[in-house]
């Protein structure tokens, strides 16, 4: 629940700063991709500002997840390392309980001889 909370009072900033600067910039502006000659119009478009602005941010954020995502890959590991530890050993223990159960009945049996 506070975590729902902490993100709302994040991300309502966030996309209201978004939405007032693509109103305040929907001029054309064009990106050159060839750097030596800028004027080239084969390797050049022109979009409204704002989806420049969008576009960096959508980068950005994919760029920001993936290295997140590889930061907390040793954390992962070690997870799925005990987890996988803890089945064996649930399961060894169930073996074990199994076992004594089955002691426990052959007992009963034999002293009801």
């Amino acid at each position: 629940m506070i975590m729902r909370i902490l993100k709302l009072v994040i991300l309502i900033p966030v996309a209201l700063v978004l939405i007032l600067l693509a109103v305040a910039n929907r001029h054309a502006a064009t990106l050159a991709l060839n750097p030596f000659e800028p004027a080239d119009q084969t390797l050049s478009l022109t979009l409204p500002f704002f989806i420049f602005l969008l576009i960096a941010v959508m980068v950005g954020v994919v760029i920001g997840s993936f290295a997140t995502w590889f930061a907390q890959g040793r954390h992962r590991k070690r997870a799925r390392d005990e987890a996988f530890e803890a089945r064996k050993w649930r399961e060894e223990a169930d073996r074990q309980r199994g076992r004594i159960e089955d002691l426990t009945t052959q007992k009963l049996i034999s002293a009801s001889r």
